[in-house]
């Protein structure tokens, strides 16, 4: 049977019309279209488009099916002033081994190696339906740049996040421009497909938290956040 017959025949089954035309019907679904013509002259029907009832469902292959070409790298950039100093926030943002403090979705964090510009620590993260542990190589130059790379997870198959803490305002000392950047890829299509669903706000959250611990360790920010124009980034 033709796609547009078995079409034909499932609205057909699904008209919830009297019991006299169901007969006709039957006669339809066996022999095709050209009885649904003859019944058609023998009984007055009603018309079709007032019975049918449409259900549209997503199945389960077109929720994750891929539509950029089978690449799931997502970015995630943000750029602000700030009411507080390069070296305060560089503190802040250095600091791995107590993201388990302030963090949400954090669960571990230990410290496994450091050494002058680098600490190589242990994470684990863990937002429903997703728990991965890892290890973030971190590099940095203070109090300008940190960026944590993810290695020896099997949940990302990159994952790399970059701050940049530049001087603010001229004559106000406590201010600098945050530059804020992420790239992750997931292993498993599926991760990908769910967590773009959120992992945008996640990441959010996770930002919006290390300016919260510097409010806690210094106090109120010299002056109220402001957005920036994002600025072509590269990553160092």
């Amino acid at each position: 049977m033709s796609k547009t017959a078995l079409i034909s025949v499932r609205r057909l089954i699904d008209t919830n019309v009297c019991t006299k035309h169901r007969k006709l019907k039957s006669a339809a679904i066996v022999n095709g279209k050209s009885i649904h013509c003859i019944a058609s002259r023998l009984v007055k029907l009603p018309k079709i488009t007032r019975c049918i009832s449409v259900n549209q469902t997503r199945t389960f292959i077109g929720l994750f099916s891929s539509s950029n070409g089978g690449s799931n790298r997502r970015i995630y950039r943000d750029r602000k002033l700030i009411g507080y100093s390069p070296e305060q926030m560089f503190d802040v943002i250095q600091d791995t081994e107590n993201y388990k403090k302030f963090l949400p979705f954090c669960r571990q964090s230990s410290v496994k190696v450091r050494e002058d510009n680098y600490v190589k620590t242990f994470l684990e993260i863990g937002f429903p339906p997703i728990i991965e542990n890892y290890v973030s190589h971190v590099t940095f130059k203070r109090p300008h740049m940190i960026k944590a790379e993810c290695r020896d997870g099997n949940l990302f198959k990159h994952l790399i996040t970059q701050w940049n803490c530049n001087p603010g305002l001229n004559n106000k000392p406590n201010t600098c421009i945050i530059n804020f950047f992420v790239s992750y890829e997931f292993k498993s299509h599926i991760h990908s497909k769910l967590a773009n669903m959120f992992f945008n706000e996640l990441v959010k959250q996770m930002e919006q938290a290390f300016f919260d611990e510097a409010a806690r360790r210094y106090g109120q920010p010299s002056i109220k956040a402001q957005p920036l124009k994002l600025l072509p980034f590269t990553e160092d």
